[in-house]
């Protein structure tokens, strides 16, 4: 008989995770306390809420809590639910952790839809089993769960990049089918851009020391004034370089997105995704967002687009223990690169096992081929481990190196019992980039850096038996994890493993590292006695609060409405919400996003205005002028200035030189590093050796350059000058004639030489196109040839020795500023550093004015 039987329906429990005990495959036998605390709070508190978010800390089990509500609802209320991931491999993973060991057939749906298997579609849509899939199934123009009645995020604190994927334009400098629509947009910006920004993103201008780190945000006033020309040329190029469905989702609301500029992208986005707009995502009946932070700023509500979240917390005391052990190694506190190369290869060695993950997809192939010529290991990339990561835990000798990717992958127990982070940038994209280093807004973010740090550090500690080392290498992340400022915001058990860590890590040596980590893998008696003190360190340890949280958590509603009425045109209604936002944020720590809400009420006004309603132009100027006012800090805001009540006068326009200055001398601070004081008195002395050394000196005045701020460039070329010094309108171009004889007389052919370098800039600088250009000759002479003295009117002096004796005191001066120096976008220490460069005369308004004075036909006696 082929007729089906009817399967008798089971009763459901009132709570989730009592429905765990009938699960008869299972392999562990109930759910943890805190488990079960936080599902049975939901069931009594929250089922019927719109949305929903879970705290559930890394390795605390979140996965199984998702998956025990999701098969609760759905048979309890026959619901088709989608339990969404942010990547195939996590995908996989949750199918598989489902099966295996919870007892529980779910079904996984990767790739394309129109390849989905017809019988899983229809026990989907059956309420038949949970569907499994990734954000980018939900997240599209055509998206095959559009019936859904729950939506479960896994890993919501990483979904941004993944939700706002579909209102963003990014055009990307080196994606072989984006380089003509690149070159088109180019030429659109062109004539709205400052030069020196067009030379960056064109890829050329080799002597612009931040272009790898630089981003820019095109302010709307001049976004509108090519408004137009960008719609064609979108709507001639989207779809042939890929971008054919995310382009027509913003089209129609061009005026409601940002423009942003890198050295390698042009991105077009809305500052917050507007997802109410995606019927997928706001017709089923609840959101459930499971994640390692609740974001008590509103960054929740930020990444998803939705005014208000229900949170359960996670139950109290369970992060004061937290998951696991690990055991933090520094390896740059003590260790050369060439060392800590070795010790990577010698505790890989140890571990047999090992995961890496890198940053870039060069260090993941520069790791990858040192692990396979030096050890012999098989190694693993993402890809080898999408479908299953067995492959990998079942090779005892292999190293899974996985690039730009810092969530999900779990290995626990004895799959992995050592992790390398390579570094972690804090910006997953360039808006963030921007708002963090150039709006100094960085209080926005700190829920959301301090997750994907715990997410990174946790792969490998998914239990509270786990154990495991972190390798943690790179500047940002080892910077950011040993910094005492930032780590009294972490729980007290990972600070207490982090000063454990710092304090094994300095001045130990590759041997010293290598056995402390053997006593920490064999988790026997000897660590047993060393584990005891960081249980004493954690007793100790209180975690704060980041600062400024209520004022965001209650500014967030306002800045979703004020997206919302942008995104319908209502530029008036948007204004009214900007205002409401401003009104909330009363933190001084809040001062570079408070100037941003000024900008953006202005930019609403602005539109408001131009869409003919002449009244909102006053309140455009208004509220541009009180953005720079509102951070003085921030150099950007100056762009603002042409549509001001009053026009940007000098004093004005020199602090936002000096400001652009303090910038670059950032930039510059970051990449030599804040953890040790190696690279930065690695960089001192290569200055200073180089300047007493005729050789190198020119290659030292270039650097000496970089350091203070400056964009530094040389070419060697006939006729070239020796190195140059940029600080945006204003440039010092340099003669270095530090080998002649003290004894000696300037030649008329020096003299000429020096004079052109003015007229070379101007044609050679790609970029330059200031009109304060000092040339300035340096040298030991003290004489010059009579028919020298009438081509050095216009050139500055400045005596080789009291050049070197001057650049002696500026580094001893950066030195001073790099102690108190944190990372990008610290509006407080931008303030104390330009007045730092301003009181001793280094920045580059002083410093013209100051060699602008010292004419080399008056310092230069004629000949005898």
């Amino acid at each position: 008989m082929a007729f089906k039987k009817a399967v008798p329906v089971a009763s459901v429990p009132d709570s989730p995770e009592k429905l765990f005990l009938d699960f008869p495959r299972r392999k562990i036998p109930d759910v943890l306390p805190h488990q079960g605390e936080i599902m049975r709070s939901y069931a009594s508190n929250a089922v019927d809420d719109e949305d929903v978010a879970l705290q559930l800390p890394t390795g605390s089990g979140k996965t199984l809590v998702g998956l025990l509500m999701a098969e609760w609802r759905r048979r309890k209320n026959n619901e088709r639910i989608v339990f969404l991931c942010p990547t195939r491999q996590l995908v996989n993973q949750v199918v598989e952790q489902a099966e295996e060991k919870y007892g529980l057939t779910v079904l996984g749906f990767t790739g394309s839809a129109r390849n989905y298997i017809p019988e899983q579609k229809a026990r989907y849509r059956n309420a038949d089993n949970i569907a499994v899939t990734t954000y980018s199934s939900l997240f599209n123009t055509n998206p095959f769960f559009d019936d859904a009645d729950v939506l479960i995020f896994d890993d919501a604190h990483v979904a941004e990049n993944y939700v706002a994927s579909l209102w963003n334009v990014s055009v990307d400098r080196n994606n072989l089918a984006h380089q003509s629509l690149y070159t088109a947009l180019k030429g659109v910006l062109k004539p709205i851009i400052d030069p020196m920004d067009f030379s960056r993103i064109s890829g050329s201008g080799d002597h612009l020391s931040d272009a790898g780190s630089w981003v820019d945000k095109i302010p709307t006033p001049e976004f509108i004034r090519v408004h137009d020309e960008i719609v064609e040329v979108l709507d001639v190029y989207a779809e042939e370089a890929g971008l054919g469905y995310t382009w027509p989702q913003i089209r129609a609301n061009l005026n409601a997105c940002q423009l942003y500029i890198s050295s390698q992208e042009i991105l077009i986005r809305p500052i917050i995704p507007p997802t109410w707009t995606h019927k997928a995502f706001v017709d089923p009946k609840q959101r459930i967002y499971m994640s390692a932070t609740l974001g008590e700023g509103g960054d929740l509500e930020r990444l998803m687009g939705r005014h208000r979240i229900t949170r359960l917390q996670v139950p109290d005391g369970w992060n004061r223990h937290g998951v696991g052990r690990r055991f933090f190694i520094f390896p740059g506190m003590s260790l050369q690169e060439s060392e800590a190369v070795k010790l990577r290869d010698k505790l890989m060695l140890s571990a047999g096992r090992s995961l890496v993950l890198a940053p870039s997809e060069k260090m993941h192939d520069a790791i990858c081929k040192n692990v396979s010529e030096t050890l012999g290991f098989t190694v693993y990339s993402a890809k080898d481990i999408e479908e299953s990561k067995k492959p990998f835990t079942s090779d005892d000798t292999a190293v899974a190196v996985v690039a730009n990717r810092y969530d999900g992958i779990d290995f626990p127990g004895d799959e992995c019992r050592l992790l390398f982070v390579e570094g972690l940038p804090k910006a997953m994209n360039i808006q963030e980039r921007f708002l963090m280093s150039r709006m100094g807004a960085l209080v926005l973010f700190n829920e959301r850096i301090q997750t994907r740090v715990l997410q990174a550090i946790g792969r490998c500690t998914r239990s509270l038996e786990d154990y495991s080392a972190v390798v943690v290498s790179g500047e940002e992340l080892p910077g950011y994890l040993a910094d005492i400022k930032r780590r009294k915001y972490l729980y007290p058990e990972l600070q207490a493993e982090i000063q454990f860590g710092v304090e094994q890590s300095k001045g130990a040596s590759l041997d010293d590292i290598s056995e402390n980590f053997d006593v920490f893998l064999e988790n026997g008696r000897d660590w047993e006695e060393v584990n005891q003190q960081i249980v004493s360190y954690r007793k100790d340890a209180k975690r704060n609060e980041f600062p400024a949280l209520d004022d965001l958590s209650k500014a967030v509603r306002h800045e979703i409405d004020f997206q919302m009425r942008l995104w319908q045109g209502d530029f008036e209604a948007a204004l009214e919400c900007a205002e409401k936002v401003l009104s909330e944020l009363k933190s001084p720590d809040l001062q570079g996003y408070r100037a941003l809400w000024h900008y953006l009420a202005g930019s609403a006004a602005w539109l408001g205005a131009n869409d003919g309603v002449p009244r909102l132009d006053v309140k455009s100027r208004m509220q541009f002028g009180l953005a720079k006012n509102a951070a003085k800090s921030v150099p950007w805001l100056v762009k603002l200035a042409r549509y001001q009540t009053s026009e940007n006068d000098d004093e004005q326009e020199n602090r936002a030189v000096v400001m652009r200055q303090v910038e670059r001398l950032e930039e510059i601070l970051f990449k030599l590093g804040t953890i040790h004081d190696r690279k930065f008195a690695s960089r001192e002395k290569e200055i200073l050796e180089g300047l007493r050394n005729e050789k190198y000196f020119e290659y030292a005045h270039k650097l000496l350059g970089e350091v203070l701020g400056f964009d530094s460039g040389k070419v060697e070329s006939n006729g070239s000058p020796d190195p140059w010094w940029i600080a945006d309108d204003i440039c010092f171009v340099f003669e270095d004639h530090a080998g002649a004889e003290a004894t000696s007389s300037l030649s008329v052919n020096k003299a000429r030489q020096v004079a052109s370098h003015p007229k070379w800039i101007k044609e050679n600088v790609e970029g330059y196109s200031g009109d304060r250009i000092l040339s300035i000759l340096i040298s030991p002479v003290n004489r010059a040839d009579n028919d020298a003295l009438p081509h050095l009117t216009d050139v500055s002096f400045w005596p080789l020795e009291s050049f070197i004796s001057w650049a002696e005191s500026v580094l001893a001066i950066i030195r001073e500023l790099r102690k108190t120096f944190v990372e990008p976008g610290d509006l407080a220490w931008r303030a104390e550093a330009a007045k730092i460069l301003e009181d001793n005369r280094i920045d580059a308004n002083s410093l013209y004015q100051d060699l602008n004075k010292c004419k080399a036909s008056v310092a230069l006696k004629m000949a005898v």
